[in-house]
């Protein structure tokens, strides 16, 4: 028996600012019913929800951290609850080092800090979306389901004064790579989107780094990425405008990892 009809859902960890909140708008401006999970109370994120509820989205937000076991296992929960449905994960939610600290005086913590938020709490959310996302696939053949992993060019340009937060997405990558392996046979589509140097809270501290950067020719196109960039990546992929291209690496970085002489 198929699903019943209805706008698709999604679910994007993080989603209530930057490039979250970048990627939800754009959702909501094509149709898309949005979860939206994040680690602040609701009424510091009211504001950004009713933004997304003008764009004519039916919104709900889950205040979860990723990285907790106990708080994605109740995120996947509410989730279902809500709209008994899943088309769309986009794996998000992410943080920078407290401290950018040179690799020889880098502590433990942050580093166990930024792999239990930044890789082990996505892997294991895709881990319970995936077996969800089966159950649908069983239920309805046709439907278009996937899943976005949303890293960084840090994956692969190292950064020697943050070499955790590196780490951290480098491990993310291959995690894209693996559920795209697995999930494929289902007829789940896995992607991964590598953006750049972005407007956003988290790189609001190295404004005129990055700007006296971008102006010596770091990137081909002369300016900085914004979060209605990477919106408009998930977008096409949420779409399904690249339905025989499961496990491909989009870069969204203005050019920047280009080899040029």
């Amino acid at each position: 028996m198929s699903l019943p009809m209805s706008k698709p859902i999604a679910l994007v960890t993080g989603g209530s600012r930057g490039i979250g909140f970048g990627v939800a708008q754009r959702l909501a401006q094509d149709g898309w019913d949005l979860s939206i999970c994040g680690i602040r109370p609701g009424v510091e994120v009211a504001a950004a929800l009713d933004g997304l509820r003008q764009l004519g989205a039916d919104v709900h937000y889950v205040a979860a951290d990723v990285g907790d076991k106990a708080a994605r296992e109740r995120l996947v929960a509410e989730v279902r609850g809500r709209w008994g449905r899943l088309d769309l994960l986009v794996n998000n939610a992410g943080v920078a080092p407290s401290v950018r600290a040179d690799l020889l005086d880098a502590d433990e913590e942050s580093f166990a800090r930024l792999m239990r938020i930044n890789c082990q709490g996505p892997y294991f959310l895709t881990q319970a979306v995936a077996k969800w996302m089966i159950e649908q696939r069983q239920a309805d053949a046709l439907r278009p389901l996937a899943i976005v992993f949303v890293t960084s060019i840090s994956a692969t340009v190292a950064s020697i004064n943050r070499g955790d937060y590196c780490i951290s997405k480098a491990g993310l990558a291959m995690a894209a790579q693996l559920w795209a392996a697995r999930l494929g046979s289902d007829g789940i589509n896995v992607f991964e989107i590598r953006p750049g140097v972005i407007a956003t809270d988290m790189t609001a501290g190295v404004t005129g780094k990055y700007d006296d950067l971008i102006a010596k020719g770091l990137t081909i196109q002369p300016r900085w990425g914004t979060p209605a960039d990477i919106g408009k990546a998930v977008a096409a992929l949420a779409r399904g405008d690249f339905p025989y291209s499961s496990g491909a690496v989009f870069q969204v970085d203005g050019g920047l990892t280009v080899a040029r002489l």
